[in-house]
């Protein structure tokens, strides 16, 4: 599939989230998924790997998880293989946490959790992309199947102590938003930002990537169609960011998004603009 503009080398980096309260949700992302603490300063706090920030927490005490509106679904941690997903596994049954489902998808096998907010989490792995499926249309065909527990666990077998921290290698693998309108959201992020189409599902869910990837961001309608954006003291999602590899190539992009009406903030580390569903998007070089 040729890619419609974006690089082939952008990717999904730090997900910045507001909390209710701090100390409750970094006790939670260390003990339950083994981000390690990068840094604090006042009411915020950085998490990540050995390499690179992934989760950002800012905290309101008086912030409220909304409901049915536009947002985070949830972000997807990718670690670097199918054993590193067992430990994820072991983590979560020592730690109690409550899990809200397990997938095969074709492309990947994941476990999905939520933090104490409600902020949806998903932790998978890649199958190599020669075992992705497709369709008879040559079109990828992601699925949801049962996953093989077992079979996961048994990568580590006999189970060890999982590591304390996750391997240096774990990256955000992508980002999936409810968003308001399905056709909406398309033209800006295939469109205007650049990304291409990889598989719609059922109509009401569709997902863009860069490079060939499964996907980078997935959209859906599950929240109602036309939902609003959040009240701004609510929890979930501040932005998302998306990693371009040059500064000609955030420059182009910054064009395409004014071109087309849409407004941009200078930010500390780039560019925040917000998709038509009011999702913000951090683009960095």
């Amino acid at each position: 599939m040729a890619n419609s503009g974006i690089p082939a080398q952008t990717s999904i980096g730090a997900v910045h989230l507001t909390v209710s309260n701090l100390q409750r949700s970094l006790n939670f992302y260390r003990q339950t998924t083994g981000l390690a603490l990068l840094g604090q300063a006042g009411n915020q706090v950085t998490l990540g790997s050995d390499l690179e920030p992934l989760v950002i927490l800012s905290e309101n005490p008086n912030a409220k998880r909304p409901s049915r509106t536009t947002g985070l679904y949830h972000f997807a941690i990718l670690v670097p293989g199918r054993a590193e997903l067992a430990y994820a596994l072991m983590r979560l049954s020592r730690t109690h946490a409550s899990v809200q489902g397990f997938a095969d998808h074709g492309v990947s096998e994941a476990v999905y959790l939520t933090d104490p907010d409600g902020n949806g989490i998903e932790i998978y792995w890649d199958r190599p992309p020669a075992a992705w499926p497709y369709d008879s249309h040559g079109e990828l065909n992601m699925t949801t199947d049962p996953l093989d527990v077992e079979a996961v666990l048994a990568e580590v077998q006999p189970a060890p102590v999982p590591p304390e921290y996750i391997s240096p290698h774990t990256r955000i693998g992508h980002i999936h938003l409810h968003v308001s309108d399905l056709e909406i959201a398309r033209r800006f992020y295939v469109n205007t930002l650049g990304f291409e189409r990889t598989q719609t599902y059922t109509g009401s869910a569709l997902f863009v990537s860069a490079g060939g990837y499964h996907h980078h961001i997935g959209l859906n309608t599950w929240a109602g169609r036309g939902a609003p954006p959040p009240p701004p003291d609510s929890t979930g999602l501040c932005w998302f960011q998306i990693r371009l590899p040059s500064q000609s190539d955030l420059e182009q992009v910054q064009k395409r998004i004014l071109s087309h009406g849409g407004q941009i903030q200078e930010h500390a580390q780039g560019l925040l603009t917000h998709d038509p569903s009011q999702n913000g998007v951090l683009l960095t070089a």
